[in-house]
């Protein structure tokens, strides 16, 4: 849960011992330094007795590496490194980002992307500066929505109104996929909105999903777990993601904090995996 920009790394890997059968998607990981960060992040799993597996998807920009308004020509540069690297590693999936607030060139770079098969666009509100209330940014995720990339955007709660904005842009972007990471923080209460959205006729497309990076170590074992696996079924189980946060905290650690949640084998199953397999169309 940084407060720098962030690289989103998805990782297919094989679970630890106590899930050996099992399959896990990491989908938040930083890699700030490329290459090197992804050999430090296969040297945390192997150090803890994982081995590697078949998929892995990385967004370049955070830590070093700035995507802020004003330079969209290192923004393609930065997205065309990823591409790059997923060809140099046939089992990675790249993310990509741009500005909203960069207009245009925004919009031309992920019609770009798009069709360069990029899936997953990440935009964070904090880092980047932008405010999800501001019509470039609906524009940007609508357009999304049209080429049938996914929206992945912070929410940490690290700003003011952070869930109620991102609550209202899917509303106004109904067609478009977003993944709203960490969901919420500590202010994940929020969420649970969702369960009353999905009464209301017309209102809400069922477009939300989350990650629970960062977020589930911090409950898990706490006094608000029971609330936290309270608002997990609320949102819809088939609507959550795994993610590590590495390196600020690592899989093993995020796999273990999962495990004490007070959740069903088959709901874990889902959060591990199979959510991300169906979401991303892996295969």
């Amino acid at each position: 849960m940084r407060l720098l920009p962030l690289i989103v790394l998805s990782a297919l890997l094989f679970a630890p011992l106590a899930h050996a059968q099992d399959k896990v998607f990491d989908s938040h990981v930083h890699l700030w330094n490329g290459e090197t960060s992804l050999r430090e992040y296969q040297q945390q799993l192997k150090s803890a007795g994982r081995s590697s597996g078949d998929g892995l998807a990385a967004m370049w920009f955070g830590g070093p590496n700035q995507a802020l308004v004003g330079d969209p020509d290192r923004i393609r540069v930065g997205n065309d490194s990823v591409v790059a690297l997923a060809k140099q590693h046939p089992e990675l999936l790249p993310i990509a980002t741009v500005h909203p607030y960069d207009g245009d060139a925004a919009l031309t770079e992920l019609a770009r992307v798009a069709k360069l098969g990029v899936k997953v666009l990440k935009i964070h509100p904090h880092t980047q500066r932008f405010d999800p209330d501001d019509a470039r940014v609906l524009t940007l995720v609508k357009r999304a929505g049209e080429l049938n990339v996914i929206v992945l955007m912070d929410n940490a709660n690290i700003l003011p109104g952070d869930s109620e904005k991102l609550f209202n842009l899917a509303l106004k972007a109904s067609k478009t996929k977003f993944i709203f990471a960490h969901i919420g923080g500590l202010n994940f209460r929020f969420w649970n909105i969702l369960a009353l959205a999905r009464t209301a006729e017309g209102l809400f497309g069922d477009n939300i999903y989350f990650d629970i990076s960062a977020t589930s170590v911090i409950v898990a074992g706490s006094p608000i777990a029971d609330e936290f696996v309270w608002t997990l079924r609320n949102v819809g189980i088939d609507h959550l993601l795994l993610g590590s946060d590495f390196p600020q905290l690592t899989l093993p650690q995020t796999l273990a904090a999962l495990d004490r949640l007070k959740l069903t084998d088959e709901e874990k199953a889902k959060i591990r995996y199979g959510n991300a397999r169906r979401l991303f169309g892996l295969p």
